[in-house]
């Protein structure tokens, strides 16, 4: 019996997903707990196993994004073919949702959607003559119904509700345009032919075009989201890191025989940050319809670069944590997000987030937040600075702190207390080890 392949749900957030790539052909013979699929959601790209076996049948390309839940493939029985969606009974696989109905075979050779087939039928009209504009070549009903508007109009007249549109607002008169469609049927593609070429210099043209998709499209929706939401502003604080720096050279000699991790600049500002938030709860918040709600727990997300995007893993009760103990979980998470073998619950869940931009020679930027938190800690990089002491240049070492916050919920003042919390116990930094 033929077994659906749904896009699996990863995670309580994820929405949609990309077929990254199917991991074996078509046809196929797949054993239950093979890796079927290489899935790319807006927090990480996973393997997926079969939860059969069977002979494999895709439904939808490579490079297709759907919901979670779609159906995306059958796993099939020797001899056995897809099911037809146009004849099943009720509660069948035409109750899947997906973003393009099962393909389905018409004759030996056309592929077209049950809803295209009856409509072909009741205006009486042969598929096998209409090309189709659905996925892979697929008959769908606008194609059907294109080809009956064309049958009916004069030679030259006919055309979609939205060609006509598009005349109307551009001023042409579709009398005095040529189609090229089925039976002179004019096209979008005519009106733009009929349009004098303008006397200005041609745009310049795309070498490539990324998809906004998966992991960037979902950036992509969230940042341009947590814009129009919040009302966003961003503080920008020098501190002095000499002690920091001091004792982490220490800490790196001291520690060289032993198997305890030297935490690097950052890990002494995750404990910094996380700490100073027990202080400043304000910062520690979400914003909801009926209100600011302060959160109990600090889980503090820190940024990690990855091909194609940004992830953000997150440390739970990073307060309560040792110094030593943010260092060996900033390594291991950054390294499950770099080589794709982080989970979904180890991207969820934080209060407040950390990023930093140093390591690119960036001073001060304005981080955006994160949709659910209401601000988000930027890092510059490590740099020389100078204090006068006596009217004598003494040689410090600083960076710079960005600090954007909602206004909906942190005012100027209170964000600037939670930088200064903050500096204070970087001059300090022995009281970050416990």
């Amino acid at each position: 019996m033929a077994v659906e392949v749904l896009l699996p749900k990863i995670g309580l957030t994820m929405q949609e997903g990309t077929i990254d790539e199917w991991l074996v052909p078509t046809g196929a013979v797949v054993t239950e707990g093979e890796a079927l699929l290489r899935l790319a959601t807006d927090k990480v790209d996973v393997d997926v196993e079969a939860e059969a076996g069977g002979l494999f049948h895709p439904v939808v390309p490579a490079g297709t994004t759907v919901p979670a839940g779609a159906l995306i493939g059958w796993l099939l029985a020797e001899g056995e073919r897809p099911p037809d969606s146009a004849g099943e009974p009720a509660g069948a696989v035409t109750s899947t949702t997906t973003v393009a109905p099962p393909v389905d075979r018409v004759g030996d050779r056309l592929l077209s959607s049950p809803n295209a087939r009856r409509v072909a039928a009741a205006a009486d009209v042969d598929l096998t003559v209409m090309r189709g504009t659905g996925p892979g070549g697929r008959i769908v009903s606008e194609d059907v119904e294109d080809h009956i508007a064309a049958l009916a109009a004069p030679p030259g007249r006919a055309s979609s509700p939205l060609v006509r549109k598009l005349a109307k607002e551009r001023g042409i008169d579709l009398s005095e345009v040529n189609g090229t469609g089925p039976g002179g049927r004019i096209r979008r593609a005519d009106l733009d032919a009929a349009l004098p070429v303008p006397e200005t210099t041609a745009p310049a043209r795309s070498t490539e075009v990324i998809p906004l998709t998966g992991m960037r499209g979902t950036i992509a929706r969230r940042m341009h989201a947590s814009l129009q939401e919040m009302a966003q502003l961003t503080h920008g604080y020098e501190v002095r890191m000499d002690a920091v720096v001091s004792l982490r050279d220490r800490l790196k000699e001291e520690w060289s025989d032993s198997d305890l991790p030297v935490p690097s600049i950052n890990d002494f500002l995750l404990k910094a940050a996380a700490l100073a938030l027990r202080e400043h709860p304000l910062l520690n918040a979400t914003v909801r319809e009926d209100g600011i709600h302060l959160l109990d727990d600090i889980h503090l997300g820190f940024a990690v670069a990855v091909p194609g995007g940004l992830m953000v893993p997150v440390i739970e009760d990073a307060a309560e944590l040792s110094l030593t103990r943010i260092a060996e979980r900033t390594r291991a998470l950054a390294e499950a997000a770099r080589t794709g073998r982080i989970s979904p619950a180890q991207l969820d869940g934080a209060t407040f987030t950390v990023t930093s931009l140093g390591g690119y020679g960036v001073d001060f930027f304005t981080p955006v937040i994160n949709p659910g938190n209401v601000a988000i800690l930027g890092v510059g990089r490590l740099r020389d600075g100078v204090e006068w002491t006596d009217d004598k240049p003494l040689r410090t070492r600083v960076l710079t702190l960005s600090l954007t916050f909602d206004h909906r919920a942190v005012d100027g003042a209170p964000a600037a207390e939670y930088l200064r919390t903050l500096s204070e116990l970087l001059s300090r930094p022995l009281r970050l080890l416990v």
